[in-house]
């Protein structure tokens, strides 16, 4: 049976120049009425582990969140995901310093909504919600380095990150710098930690950027 990772699967392969009979289809059969466009595969594991603790099932809501290997990718996704082709609802996180990138691509997604005798030129086709630096960083601010550090040791890389900090590029540099930096240090160790650092999350403390995302789905 298709689920949403397949669509996802298929909407990848589109971008990347594949057929998109596949990706439509499957929106189709799946229901997908939004789409979440996220830089990269730890944004994924984060958002999912929130809606999976606030008892969301974001796939069986039409919500599919889609990682597009960079924020540069973002133009690409719109137009296949916006209104010119499978017209989804669009909805990103992006970080500040490329919020531009996603501005732009949204911009053009809602001119071409706006060509559309159904919706006019003022009617919202999507929304961006921004961290600072990236997620990471805004879930490492919130926990705060000492609890971060605390994960870090009960997931056995607490030798890893001695190591790292040993490292002459990291003397000197904030706590919260060096985490960050830490994580993305091994393949796979980001996508990892976006889950387990969402999951120790306590009672209003999840980032405004990540709960106003889940929150507008």
């Amino acid at each position: 049976m298709a689920d949403m990772r397949a669509f996802r699967d298929a909407v990848t392969g589109w971008a990347a120049g594949g057929p998109g009979g596949p990706a439509s289809d499957l929106a189709v059969q799946l229901g997908v009425r939004t789409a979440v466009l996220l830089e990269g595969p730890s944004d994924v594991a984060a958002v999912e582990a929130l809606a999976e603790r606030r008892g969301r099932d974001l796939d069986a809501e039409g919500v599919c969140v889609v990682p597009m290997g960079g924020a540069m990718s973002v133009g690409r996704y719109a137009e296949l995901l916006g209104p010119t082709c499978l017209d989804l609802r669009l909805v990103g996180l992006c970080d500040e310093n490329e919020q531009r990138f996603y501005d732009r691509a949204l911009e053009r997604a809602q001119a071409a909504r706006a060509d559309q005798a159904t919706q006019t030129a003022s009617a919202p086709h999507g929304h961006i919600f921004v961290c600072v630096k990236d997620l990471e960083d805004e879930l490492i601010r919130t926990l705060g380095a000492a609890r971060v550090e605390e994960i870090v040791q009960a997931e056995d890389d607490h030798r890893a990150w001695q190591t790292f900090l040993h490292q002459p590029a990291q003397h000197g540099r904030p706590r919260q710098q060096q985490l960050r930096r830490f994580l993305g240090t091994k393949k796979g160790r980001k996508i990892r930690y976006g889950r387990l650092l969402v999951e120790a999350l306590g009672p209003g403390q999840v980032p405004a950027p990540l709960d106003d995302l889940l929150t507008s789905l």
